[in-house]
């Protein structure tokens, strides 16, 4: 049976149709995401500035470490939900980051989400070419 870890603060991240479960942890300032660090799983480095952002708006670079498990959607949602599951453990950590969090707007859900399909359409919204005869 695993040793249970101290000091472990739990986040839940959404953006779109991904969904990020974040633990943070005391220490070196190391981002895993999906057993990879966050330089091989994100590829662009837009990417691990959005990962990144909730550490450097509260100041707390290198003070934690980031372990996350991703699923659904793209990169870039899933790179929005790990910002958005790590904000929320950072508040959880200390209600004092909250405001600066806020302000930031990392503690807001982005609910966009691909529509869905209707029947008698070919997609969400595109209906087929009207024929008169």
């Amino acid at each position: 049976m695993p040793k249970k870890e101290s000091n472990v603060i739990y986040g839940t991240g959404r953006r779109k149709c991904s969904v990020a479960r974040v633990r943070v942890m005391p220490g070196k300032g190391k981002i895993t995401i999906n057993g990879s660090d966050l330089d091989e799983y994100m590829t662009t480095d837009t990417l691990k500035v959005i990962v990144k952002q909730p550490l450097t708006v509260t100041g707390n670079e290198g003070k934690f470490d980031v372990i996350a498990k991703v699923t659904g959607g793209g990169l870039s949602g899933q790179a929005g939900a790990v910002r958005h599951g790590l904000a929320r453990a950072l508040v959880k950590a200390n209600e004092e980051n909250k405001p600066a969090l806020k302000s930031a707007g990392f503690l807001t859900r982005d609910p966009r989400m691909k529509e869905r399909k209707k029947p008698g359409l070919k997609k969400a919204r595109k209906a087929p070419q009207f024929s008169k005869r």
